[in-house]
């Protein structure tokens, strides 16, 4: 079979342009790093490393909200830990208050410490969690849930929020926020008889102080608010009990998370980068096996009739 000069022209020019798109491959893959730059390079692989960077950008925004509960969740625990101080320093002044050899003066002198703990309360209450809400603000407030409403006699603290609490947009439940309704506002106390009473942490102060204040029955006073104060502080303990588990939970949900991501980063890797060492040595080839076609090439161009009649 006779072969015609120009079929070994086409031939070599399509086996050159070949050779030269391989080579153009092999040389952007070493310098991006990656074995797949296009969808088009390795659809399947392209589709892999698509997900793992879905799961790697889900594990980021699950991330953030675990940070920003933790910030929470540490003032709440925080918070709680100074409120349980105010109370147990308010227990030790009703306490005093019941010495009877105490006169109605030195007593009122007590209540006035006591009325400065319970602003510190509210305050401790209305605790902002620096990004514009509040810890004990339940679902979500606007401006401080806590308000001391001083058109009533005595002066009454009510919760403006909404009882609950604000979870995170993440893949497992958590919190950004405590339900301060259920801290600071129920407060029940057994009375015996099948009996209960409930009050809020401001009620067990504002009652002592008018109780003490009034001087008809300062051990009876000084009974009742103790006992009150203790179911407070109880209250308290076991909220604070909660946002320390919560900061436990978040580090077992940040440590999941972040193997998630690592595996995320690893299956991407595995879809989308190259071998170094591997393609180094296939670079090779293919520069070897281009410059021996343009060689074949030229060899051929030489193949002329008109080179034998000159």
């Amino acid at each position: 079979m006779r072969l015609s000069t120009a079929f070994r022209y086409e031939q070599s020019i399509s086996n050159l342009q070949q050779r030269q798109q391989e080579l153009s491959t092999a040389q952007m893959q070493l310098t991006s790093g990656k074995r797949v730059n296009a969808a088009s390079d390795d659809p399947t692989a392209a589709a892999r490393a698509e997900r793992a960077l879905a799961s790697m950008a889900r594990s980021d925004a699950d991330l953030r909200a675990v940070q920003a509960s933790r910030n929470a969740m540490t003032l709440a625990e925080s918070g709680l830990g100074n409120a349980i101080d105010l109370m147990q320093t308010a227990r030790e002044t009703v306490v005093a208050a019941g010495n009877g050899a105490y006169s109605q003066n030195e007593r009122n002198a007590l209540t006035a410490k006591l009325r400065e703990i319970r602003k510190q309360m509210v305050s401790v209450a209305n605790l902002p969690d620096g990004g514009g809400g509040y810890v004990f603000g339940g679902k979500g407030s606007t401006s401080a849930p806590f308000s001391d409403d001083t058109t009533l006699t005595p002066p009454e603290v009510v919760f403006n929020g909404s009882p609950g609490q604000v979870l995170a947009a993440s893949t497992e439940e958590i919190n950004l926020t405590m339900n301060g309704e259920a801290i600071w506002m129920n407060i029940t106390r057994d009375l015996g008889n099948g009996t209960t009473e409930t009050f809020s942490a401001f009620d067990a102060l504002d009652s002592a102080i008018a109780d003490l204040e009034s001087g008809s029955n300062p051990s009876g006073a000084v009974t009742t608010g103790l006992a009150r104060m203790d179911r407070v502080l109880g209250q308290f303990q076991t909220a604070r009990s909660q946002a320390g588990e919560m900061l436990n939970r978040l580090d077992g949900i940040e440590s999941r998370l972040a193997d998630g991501k690592l595996a995320a980063q690893n299956e991407k890797s595995n879809a989308e980068d190259l071998d170094m060492v591997r393609a180094i040595s296939e670079f090779q080839n293919k520069q070897t096996g281009y410059e021996a076609a343009l060689q074949s090439y030229a060899s051929i161009q030489k193949m002329s009739l008109f080179q034998y009649i000159s």
